[in-house]
């Protein structure tokens, strides 16, 4: 399933990123600077838009190997210098402090446990570093919001993991880190946040 799933992502999320996504992904991931982690990279979907005047490294990790393959393809133009790691968000394979920019763009309502995600941003974050994300989440709408618990126990199954009513919005203020910027699209469906990880 994980290979059928990185096979058909690319054609899946087409007509989404032609919408507006890749638009949204140009904008936040553009203004990166540092050395950057990117947790759930996939397909490698965001590593185009990195500006090569901005970036020291990047480092993307992806629990799937067969999404990693994929980005692979779509790091070759040597614009920036990509690491690619094998693993999960819970348990980051790196030092304390040690990226300046923590990216994530549609992962985080797949991972296992987002609480011990965000600690774990946090930890290998530097102290007033910047965490960008880009996610779905629970919609603000009463009857929009019943439809995603209805789909989600199906839609995991088939989406790799994927949790349609997951409020990772909340999860990100709950953990301390300082948001900065916020926007919401689609009544919540997606929203854009942009925090600082606290000063020591």
């Amino acid at each position: 399933m994980a290979k059928l799933f990185a096979n058909l992502y690319d054609l899946i999320m087409a007509p989404f990123e032609k919408r507006g996504i890749a638009r949204i992904r140009r904008k936040i991931i553009s203004g990166v600077e540092g050395r950057v982690l990117e947790i759930g990279a996939g397909t490698g979907a965001n590593l185009p838009f990195y500006s090569a005047d901005k970036i020291i490294s990047i480092d993307v990790l992806d629990p799937n190997p067969h999404m990693l393959e994929k980005a692979k393809l779509k790091a070759g133009n040597g614009k920036c210098s990509v690491h690619f790691h094998h693993g999960v968000a819970e348990s980051l394979p790196f030092k304390d402090g040690q990226f300046d920019t923590v990216v994530a763009t549609l992962v985080l309502c797949s991972v296992e446990d987002p609480e011990k995600v965000f600690q774990e941003i946090q930890r290998v974050c530097k102290k007033g570093g910047r965490i960008v994300l880009f996610e779905h989440v629970r919609t603000e709408s009463s009857s929009l919001a019943a439809i995603q618990d209805l789909l989600t126990p199906a839609w995991k199954r088939v989406a790799d993991g994927c949790h349609l009513n997951r409020d990772t919005g909340r999860y990100m203020r709950d953990s301390g880190i300082k948001i900065i910027k916020e926007k919401k699209y689609l009544k919540g469906i997606f929203i854009e946040l942009e925090g600082k990880n606290p000063e020591s």
